[in-house]
């Protein structure tokens, strides 16, 4: 099998496996919603055409080839009678497309390749990411924090510091209260009202007068 027929035939790979959007309308769907990866334009497909898939790309943001076929051709691999124009939604089957296609004419398609080929590993590592985010949320793992690193620590500023803060702090000297002093507070303890003056007998007296 040559390359040309090699390519066709993992087209219609790509739609049996639901990543291949064959007629105007459906690439221009696939595209508006970013799931486009390469459209492939018929060679002899009309210069209106041209136009409107230039712009489904620059919709969808995905790259364009006019690719060695025929209509008729594209359309066979397709199941169809002839199709101007399809698009790969897969992304590991569009490197592949593009890369079979770059191996038969190097000039045109070797830039292409390139950029697909950088687009795919991306995916493959979003993929690996994801996959692995997944799995430590099964495992009940989480993602650890970055540990800021100390801030360094000017041990003559700490010591200027710290001088400061003693010559601001008051001196204050305690001593032991002498017997004398423990020995009223005992007593004021027992009787605190042994020193107090005795209460008056006047108008708020609740005993009565003597007559």
């Amino acid at each position: 099998m040559d390359n040309k027929q090699n390519i066709l035939s993992l087209l219609g790979l790509c739609l049996r496996g639901n990543h291949l959007a064959v007629g105007e309308e459906p690439v221009e769907a696939v595209a508006r919603a970013r799931d486009a990866r390469v459209l492939l334009l018929a060679s002899d497909a009309a210069d209106n055409t041209m136009r409107r898939v230039r712009h489904f790309a620059e919709i969808g943001q995905c790259i364009w080839l006019r690719v060695p076929f025929t209509k008729a051709e594209l359309g066979r691999s397709c199941g169809r009678s002839a199709a101007a124009v399809v698009a790969v939604t897969d992304i590991g089957l569009a490197n592949t497309v593009v890369h079979r296609l770059a191996e038969a004419d190097p000039v045109h398609y070797d830039e292409a390749a390139a950029k697909l080929e950088l687009k795919a590993q991306r995916a493959a590592e979003r993929r690996s990411e994801q996959a692995q985010h997944e799995k430590n949320l099964r495992k009940g793992v989480k993602k650890k924090k970055a540990e800021s690193a100390p801030a360094p620590v000017n041990t003559h500023q700490s010591s200027k510091v710290e001088k400061n803060r003693e010559e601001q702090r008051p001196f204050r000297k305690f001593s032991r209260p002498s017997k004398d002093h423990r020995r009223r507070d005992s007593r004021a303890k027992a009787n605190p009202y042994a020193h107090s003056r005795p209460v008056k007998k006047g108008k708020g007296s609740f005993r009565k007068k003597e007559v």
